[in-house]
C-alpha cells in the first residue's frame, strides 16, 4: 500500500468506482508528466446524487451541503486518478490545480469557502503534495443540477 492510499485508508475514506462520461469526452487525459481529469460531480460512494447536493448555494442549499458536495467532487476526482494511474496513487507528484464550479444563487459570495471542501480533502489526502493553485467560478447551472463540479491537474511521475 502507498502512502496515498494509507493516508485515504486512515482517513477512513472509500474511493467509489469511477464514473463513465455522459457525453463525448474522456475521464482523464494523461499528457506527459501531466494527468487532467474532467470535472466530477458529487456523486455518493453509491454512484446517485443525494438530494442534499442538488441544487443551488444560497438557495436550496446552504454551506455545510455545500462543503460536503465539493469534498465529494474530490472523493470522486480521486477515484479517476486511481483508474488513471493503474491503481497507483502514489505516482501523484503533486496536486497543480483544482478547478471549481458552484451552482450557485446570483447573490451567494462564498464560493470560496465552498471550494474549501475539495482544496481541503486534498491536503488531507497528499499533504503538501495536495496544495494547488485554484480557481473557483459560481454557475447557473450544472447536470443533474449538482451542487458542486470539481475537475484536477495532477504531476505525475
Amino acid at each position: 500500500m502507498n502512502a496515498v492510499d494509507a493516508q485515504l485508508a486512515k482517513l477512513g475514506i472509500t474511493l467509489p468506482a469511477p464514473t463513465a462520461p455522459v457525453a463525448n469526452y474522456v475521464p482523464y487525459v494523461i499528457s506527459g508528466n501531466l494527468l487532467v481529469i474532467s470535472g466530477q460531480l458529487c456523486f455518493g460512494l453509491d454512484g446517485k446524487l443525494s438530494d442534499d447536493h442538488k441544487g443551488k448555494l444560497g438557495a436550496e442549499i446552504f454551506n455545510e451541503a455545500g462543503l460536503e458536495a465539493a469534498r465529494l467532487c474530490a472523493i470522486n476526482v480521486l477515484a479517476q486518478a486511481k483508474a488513471a494511474l493503474g491503481g497507483d496513487l502514489g505516482r501523484i507528484k503533486r496536486c497543480v490545480r483544482l478547478g471549481g464550479f458552484i451552482n450557485s444563487a446570483p447573490h451567494f459570495a462564498a464560493l470560496p469557502a465552498i471550494m474549501n471542501g475539495a482544496s481541503d480533502l486534498m491536503v488531507e489526502v497528499l499533504g503538501d503534495k495536495g496544495r494547488h493553485a485554484r480557481s473557483t467560478i459560481g454557475v447557473a447551472q450544472l447536470p443533474a443540477d449538482a451542487a458542486v463540479e470539481v475537475e484536477a491537474m495532477f504531476e505525475i511521475v
